[in-house]
C-alpha cells in the first residue's frame, strides 16, 4: 500500500508542474521605431548670414543701375532732384570713380522695380545728357562709397613728404593716418601725376577743406582739392 501511495503522489506532483518557458529580452520588449525627425531638444543650425542678406535683399525688392553722364560737379542731391519721386536717398547713391578718382558714373539702389522704371523713363528726356543700365547687386557691392568724408589733393609735387601734406593741411580736424598717394601717368604722357587722399570725421569738415585749401600753394605748386562722395 505504501508502494501504491507513492507512486500515486509521485504522478500527481508531475501533472500538476508546469513548465515556464522564459523569452529573451529582445523579444519581450516591444522594438524601437526608428525615426527620421530631429531630437527636439536638438537645436536647428542658424541660417548663414549671407543667406539672410539675400533674402532680407529680395524680400525688399532693390533693384540697381548705373547712371553716365554725370561730372565731378554732380552732387548725390542734384541726382534725388531729377529723379524726385523715385524714393531715392544719399544712402542710395554711390559714385563710381575711375582711377585718377574722377568720377564715371553713379550707382543707384531703388526700393523696388517700379521705381526704377520710373527712373528710366525720367532719364529718357534727357538721352544725350544721362544714360541709366540695369545691373547687378555685385556691381553696386564693389563701389566704395566715400560718403562726402574723403578729400583728394591734386597737384603737390613729387618731392612733398607727409610733413608738407601736414602743413598744407593745418587748422583742418582729418585722420592723419588716411593719407594715402597714389602715383600713375595718364595714356599718351609721360608725365607722374600724383594723388593723396585723406579722410575726415565728418562731411562737414571735409567741406571746410575743401572751401580753405582749394587752389592754396604747397612748395610753389597750387594745389587742386576736391571732395570725393
Amino acid at each position: 500500500m505504501n508502494i501504491l501511495r507513492n507512486a500515486i503522489k509521485l504522478h500527481v506532483s508531475v501533472r500538476t508542474v508546469k513548465p515556464t518557458h522564459v523569452l529573451p529580452s529582445f523579444l519581450r520588449e516591444p522594438p524601437k521605431r526608428f525615426s527620421t525627425e530631429p531630437d527636439q531638444q536638438q537645436q536647428q543650425p542658424l541660417p548663414d548670414a549671407s543667406i539672410n542678406q539675400f533674402l532680407d535683399s529680395a524680400s525688399k525688392g532693390f533693384v540697381y543701375g548705373k547712371l553716365f553722364g554725370i561730372t565731378k560737379y554732380t552732387m548725390k542731391s542734384d541726382i534725388i532732384s531729377l529723379l524726385e519721386g523715385c524714393n531715392l536717398t544719399p544712402d542710395d547713391i554711390k559714385v563710381s570713380y575711375s582711377r585718377s578718382l574722377f568720377p564715371v558714373a553713379m550707382m543707384l539702389r531703388f526700393p523696388s522695380p517700379s521705381a526704377f522704371s520710373n527712373a528710366a523713363r525720367t532719364i529718357r528726356r534727357f538721352d544725350r545728357l544721362y544714360r541709366l543700365d540695369r545691373v547687378d547687386t555685385s556691381d553696386w557691392d564693389i563701389v566704395m562709397p566715400y560718403n562726402g568724408k574723403t578729400v583728394v589733393l591734386q597737384g603737390l609735387p613729387r618731392s612733398a613728404a607727409l610733413e608738407d601734406v601736414e602743413r598744407f593741411l593745418s587748422g583742418c580736424e582729418y585722420d592723419s593716418s588716411s593719407i594715402q598717394t597714389v602715383t600713375f601717368t595718364r595714356p599718351g604722357f609721360t608725365n607722374l601725376v600724383r594723388l593723396t587722399t585723406v579722410q575726415f570725421p565728418s562731411h562737414i569738415e571735409a567741406m571746410n577743406a575743401c572751401i580753405s585749401k582749394n587752389r592754396k600753394i604747397c612748395l610753389n605748386n597750387q594745389i587742386s582739392v576736391r571732395v570725393l562722395y
